[in-house]
């Protein structure tokens, strides 16, 4: 710490000023390293304006902290060592269900486990599936998506109201929204706060509508013999099985091969020859079913069979599993990519059609241009989502950084300009992503911006925004 603080700050209980302390908040999910001058642990939302307050008076730049399970180092400070971190882990003492209302109302800490946890009682459920365990202050945030969007919707979908502190002197807290799902009396300003980081303020408590806890779920993974195979097949899959299709997620011969290399103990349905692609496809419901009603096992191998005989899609194999072994191998994903070697991860969206034409561009062309690259990849075939993982073999020897910024330019440049599509789905803009919302993002929305973050903020919380969970 180079400069000095006020004992505003300094003699506050929530402020730790122990360098050991702060160095394991400075730490991100894909390695990430920077500095800082404190972090901040408030325990309250009148704890987090105070703060909030005293750090702009003194122009202390903030990094509001969440879960830490992004992939985009948008919680870590930089090395310059004068921003602060405000982490939310401690504003966890806010907990309520209306059960009748079908809402619950929560503090930003509280992590997605514990939330759904103390929802279980009831049989519901916030069903937003990720890999990681994120707060859902993050989730908030980044607009977390996950593995269950088609049938459940993203974060947005789910979010009521909002408490928030604005990045101002007074660290003016604001109430946005409540419990109720319809009211039309002018803008909806909760929107402000939900998927754009802490560009407007900080969350501290949110209202969201939860959903009734699945039933029944009835799993199968299909090996499809080429990639060309998964667009006929969705539709039909969509077609014959409607509101109950829940997911629908492709997994790479690759990613799946680096899953059980991480944890051996994994099924294996398909043995060691693994399909270049794999479809994981999940129904569920949530009503109980009666004697005369058929399974959604004997629906989901029954509307297979059709398929098949049909001729309507081409599948090379299907496997029927335990919904809790097959999801396994899905989660697996993320964490077994990571143990392979440099990772360069990208959080992608398209439209539905253009996923594979993508990955199939990419393939060809990461090749050519990058020998010594592994195309680890797996996403949300049914919302036009991907993982497009990239692991580097190259020898440390040779590496520079370099490489990984001409890379990572080559894939952004292609998804963005030859296919229109997203280069952050649901990971915000963090470090990684600057470069490209200053390329792509247009000269009005960037003047936008900054006249709204005027009125919210009379400085800005800092260069960093919030960081989700939504990693995996």
């Amino acid at each position: 710490m180079n400069r000095s603080l006020p004992p505003s700050l300094t003699e506050r209980g929530d402020i730790d000023l122990d360098p050991q302390i702060i160095e394991t908040y400075c730490q991100g999910g894909r390695g990430e390293k920077g500095s800082a001058l404190f972090v901040a642990r408030p325990r309250s939302t009148q704890d987090a304006s105070d703060i909030i307050a005293l750090c702009v008076q003194e122009g202390i730049q903030l990094v509001p902290q969440s879960g830490r399970t992004g992939l985009v180092g948008a919680s870590v400070p930089d090395s310059e060592g004068q921003h602060a971190v405000l982490s939310l882990e401690r504003i966890t003492g806010d907990f309520h269900l209306d059960r009748i209302n079908r809402t619950a109302t929560c503090s930003a800490g509280l992590r997605l486990s514990d939330i759904n946890a103390r929802l279980s009682p009831e049989a519901l459920c916030l069903p937003i599936d990720v890999g990681s365990d994120p707060c859902i202050g993050g989730m908030v945030a980044t607009n977390t998506g996950g593995s269950r969007l088609m049938r459940y919707g993203d974060v947005r979908r789910h979010v009521l109201g909002l408490t928030v502190v604005l990045g101002d002197t007074n660290g003016t807290i604001v109430r946005l929204g409540g419990a109720l799902r319809k009211t039309a009396t002018g803008p909806d300003w909760k929107q402000l706060f939900v998927g754009t980081g802490a560009s407007f303020g900080v969350i501290t408590k949110c209202t969201l509508n939860v959903e009734p806890t699945p039933k029944h779920r009835a799993t199968a993974l299909i090996a499809l013999p080429d990639e060309t195979a998964l667009p006929d097949l969705v539709l039909e899959l969509e077609r014959r099985f409607g509101s109950l299709l829940s997911a629908l997620e492709f997994m790479s011969a690759n990613a799946m091969r680096a899953a059980y290399s991480h944890i051996p103990s994994l099924r294996k349905p398909f043995g060691s020859d693994l399909p270049d692609i794999a479809l994981l496809v999940e129904l569920s419901c949530d009503w109980l079913l009666g004697e005369a009603d058929r399974s959604l096992d004997d629906m989901l191998i029954g509307g297979l069979v059709k398929i098949a005989e049909s001729g309507a899609a081409n599948m090379a194999d299907v496997v029927v599993g335990r919904a809790e072994e097959v999801w396994a191998i899905r989660h697996a994903l993320s964490e077994g990519v990571r143990k392979q070697g440099r990772l360069y991860a990208f959080d992608l969206s398209f439209r539905r059609g253009d996923v594979l034409r993508f990955r199939s561009e990419m393939k060809g062309r990461l090749a050519q241009l990058f020998p010594d690259i592994e195309i680890c990849d797996f996403g949300h075939v049914g919302d036009g989502g991907i993982h497009f993982n990239l692991v580097d073999h190259l020898a440390t020897g040779d590496w520079s950084p370099g490489r990984e910024r001409l890379i990572r330019d080559t894939v952004i440049q292609a998804a963005v300009e030859d296919f229109s599509g997203s280069y952050s789905a649901e990971h915000g803009i963090g470090p990684v992503n600057y470069p490209y919302f200053d390329t792509y993002a247009s000269a009005e929305t960037k003047r936008f911006s900054a006249a709204l973050e005027s009125v919210t903020s009379g400085k800005r919380l800092g260069r960093i925004h919030f960081s989700s969970e939504n990693t995996k």
